[in-house]
């Protein structure tokens, strides 16, 4: 028997009094700010719109709707289920209607949001009883429809990768699309950062090319999660001026943020209770009173393990299929009748990677439970944003595991309440990534001298090219002269010309790749006997062939993941910037990096316990890149001997790999932290950040300019951590010696 119901309210109250609730915030209800339809709205898409009773649009609607009419481009900011969609489909629907040649070009990072997109957009057109031609081009649209697309699509959703292999080399068969092309539609802006929003802003440069040889200019309409630079972005990624719509008319029902830290099991190595039991247990007191709850989870093994307590904990009370999972690997299918089921409220919870944190049309739910902080501010917001009704309370419940991240951020909610969200960052001149577009691009038209590329001055590379025999120069002109096309050998996701092609060999006689990495991440995430994670999937590499770059990888299920060492010798070619404190200096520059593998462990996913371990053997890999780092001056150090100060250098850079990730909204993996008690450039014990992508994507550069207040969060971890002599949630457990902690405390102390 199903006992009594309790409402959300009820849990609520209760939860206030549990120890284990560090903090517990509310953000206040918000009342819609609604202006009245504009003047030269369509009277069809007035009708529309009253039809599902919407008799005003929000202010960030008519604001989006007014700026493109004037003819500019735009970024609209506003939270999760705010109706960002009319800020595009509304001045692109306006436009087809009175000019029935008008073309718009609609990207998103998902075939989900593009499905979404689909059905969203052609319930409009039927509704209006317009001839608009609206479909999506990705790899499983039929030859049949692509035809049809290419020749009458008034609307054409794609995705980056698409428009870069599949549309702009074969321009010449799209002649209608680009002669008429009047908006590009960015949708989840900030997703594009790091080196894939870099390759997308070359794409972007492409495209607007081929747009200028038909003869049209679009106007580019984005739409972003809140991060701290949303104009920044959309100009960087358009190479356009970009008006900020962020005025924000959605209403929104009160939230409460709830912030759980597990009890702590192990004192002595202080690690916590498992962060997807505890993450079990709140869900499941959520769904067996029939709240609906999303469950976030960071990668498969652990959705797998939420889901299958969680329906045999609620089988007799809902039914098994109330409760489902959502993830990368499902059919199409199988995602749309979740995402139909969630809307509906058949689906009572759905567990999930981040695939649901971008704008898939789910409905809105009652809670959310987020086990492990996602990495980002934005990110965070982005899945809490998936709890709470238009105008009903909603809980979201953050629930931290052991990790220095998490421990930082359950510790101080102040930073996570109180800060803006992360600056995105991209750097679309990094050389490597120029380069392979500027041969996309001579491949799609010819360059001619004097031309450059998007504002960009490519006549050496041209030259380059050309001595390299990809180009050749006949008058004032430059053509390509291979016979293959480039897009195909160059990912969108990676900035280095040599990747390491993954291949599945789950199946017998059905191989496949399933993706690529440059090679200097393959040495410490591709080894053999290493657990590669791919859409959630937990693959173990079988072999990896250096020379051929390959490595075959087959499906596994296990408990724990795997952790390389890399021996790092690092040089700087060239000081760009430098600053001096009193104890410090802190420079930016050049580097190379010689890189070796050397050894792997075995760590347990959710305690971070060393189970194993084993050799790698691979070649020395040379990476030339940026570095910010800071050096202490020796004269603060008369009495420290080398081998205490290596411990407390590590011990700092454990911290430091964690709390860097906070200010430059990228991935921990993104930056490399090495440490070294004389370090050749200045002969000072020395801490290096450089960017693990060759040529730099910005991240270093932006983290010489914040500096201060990244060791300042440093020291904040380590004093804050209530271990006695370091644990995995402040200096880690490279740092073998008793005197570790105390000695990364002193040395932040003088760098403050």
């Amino acid at each position: 028997m199903l006992s009594k119901r309790k409402t959300l309210q009820e849990i609520v109250e209760e939860w206030k009094k549990n120890e284990h609730v560090v903090y517990w915030h509310t953000v206040p209800e918000r009342e819609a700010k609604v202006v009245p339809y504009p003047e030269s709205l369509h009277p069809k898409l007035r009708e529309s719109l009253e039809k599902r009773g919407i008799s005003a649009l929000y202010t960030h609607q008519k604001d989006a709707y007014e700026a493109v009419e004037a003819g500019k481009n735009i970024v609209a900011v506003t939270p999760t289920a705010s109706g960002k969609t009319l800020c595009y489909n509304l001045p692109v629907l306006q436009t087809i209607l009175h000019n029935p040649d008008a073309r718009a070009l609609y990207l998103f990072p998902t075939k989900a949001l593009a499905q979404d997109q689909k059905s969203a957009l052609n319930e409009i057109i039927a509704e209006i009883e317009a001839t608009i031609y609206c479909d999506t081009y990705d790899g499983d649209t039929s030859p049949v429809i692509r035809q049809k697309v290419r020749k009458a699509g008034n609307i054409v959703i794609t995705n980056p990768d698409m428009l870069h292999s599949g549309i702009l080399p074969h321009h010449t068969k799209w002649v209608s699309l680009f002669e008429n092309l009047r908006f590009v539609v960015i949708d989840e802006l900030h997703t594009y950062r790091g080196v894939f929003g870099s390759h997308v802003a070359n794409v972007i440069r492409r495209l607007k090319r081929i747009c200028r040889f038909y003869g049209s200019e679009p106007q580019f309409i984005c739409t972003s999660a809140t991060i701290a630079n949303p104009k920044e972005l959309a100009e960087t990624l358009t190479g356009k001026e970009a008006v900020l719509i962020d005025r924000n008319g959605a209403p929104a029902g009160k939230k409460h943020f709830v912030f759980y830290n597990p009890p702590v099991v192990n004192p002595v190595l202080h690690i916590r209770k498992s962060a997807v039991l505890e993450a079990k247990s709140i869900a499941s007191e959520l769904l067996k009173h029939r709240i609906q709850t999303i469950v976030f989870a960071k990668s498969r093994v652990r959705v797998e393990l939420l889901l299958s307590y969680l329906q045999q904990l609620v089988k007799h009370e809902l039914g098994s299929r109330s409760i489902r999972a959502y993830r990368g690997g499902y059919l199409p299918s199988e995602r749309r009748a979740i995402e139909k089921g969630l809307r509906s409220g058949e689906i009572y919870g759905v567990v999930s990677t981040n695939a649901l944190e971008l704008g898939v049309d789910i409905g809105q739910l009652q809670a959310c439970v987020i086990t492990g902080y996602p990495g980002t501010i934005a990110s965070t917001w982005q899945q809490a944003g998936r709890a709470g009704r238009r105008q009903e309370e909603s809980v979201v419940v953050m629930v931290a595991s052991s990790s220095p991240l998490d421990q930082y951020i359950i510790q101080h909610p102040s930073y996570f309440l109180e800060r803006n969200p992360e600056t995105a960052r991209l750097n679309p001149n990094n050389l490597i990534i120029l380069v392979d577009h500027v041969k996309c691009a001579a491949f799609e038209l010819p360059f001619r001298r004097g031309e450059t590329f998007d504002g960009v001055d490519v006549e050496e590379v041209l030259e380059f090219l050309t001595e390299e025999r990809v180009l050749y120069r006949r008058g004032e002109k430059w053509y390509w002269m291979s016979d293959s096309f480039p897009a195909h050998g160059i990912s969108l996701r990676s900035a280095s010309q040599e990747n390491v092609v993954i291949i599945d060999i789950s199946q017998t006689g059905a191989h496949r790749v399933i993706g690529e990495m440059d090679r200097f991440s393959a040495m410490t995430l591709l080894h053999e006997e290493a657990i590669y994670l791919h859409q959630g999937i937990q693959y173990q590499v079988e072999t990896l062939d250096w020379e051929e770059k390959k490595a075959y990888v087959r499906e596994v299920d296990v408990d724990y993941f795997t952790d390389a060492n890399l021996a790092v010798e690092l040089k700087v070619l060239e000081e760009d910037r430098k600053r001096e404190t009193s104890a410090a200096e802190i420079g930016f520059g050049d580097v190379m990096v010689l890189a070796k593998a050397t050894i792997f462990k075995k760590l347990k996913l959710e305690t971070h316990e060393n189970i194993g371990s084993g050799p790698i053997h691979l070649p020395e890999e040379e990476l030339h890149t940026n570095a910010a780092w800071i050096s202490i001056k020796r004269e603060w150090l008369p009495h420290w001997n080398d081998a205490r100060l290596e411990q407390g250098l590590i011990g700092i850079a454990h911290v430091l790999q964690s709390v860097a990730p906070l200010f430059l909204m990228c991935d921990p993996s993104d930056l490399h932290v090495v440490a070294q008690v004389k370090s050749v450039h200045n002969e000072q014990p020395t801490i290096f950040f450089y960017d693990r992508y060759p040529g730099g994507i910005g991240l270093s550069d932006a983290l010489y300019q914040v500096m201060g207040q990244v060791l300042a969060e440093a020291k904040q971890m380590i004093e804050r951590c209530p271990c006695e002599s370091g644990c995995p949630s402040c200096v880690g457990t490279d740092a073998w010696s008793t005197h570790a902690k105390s000695d990364a405390k002193r040395l932040l102390h003088m760098l403050k």
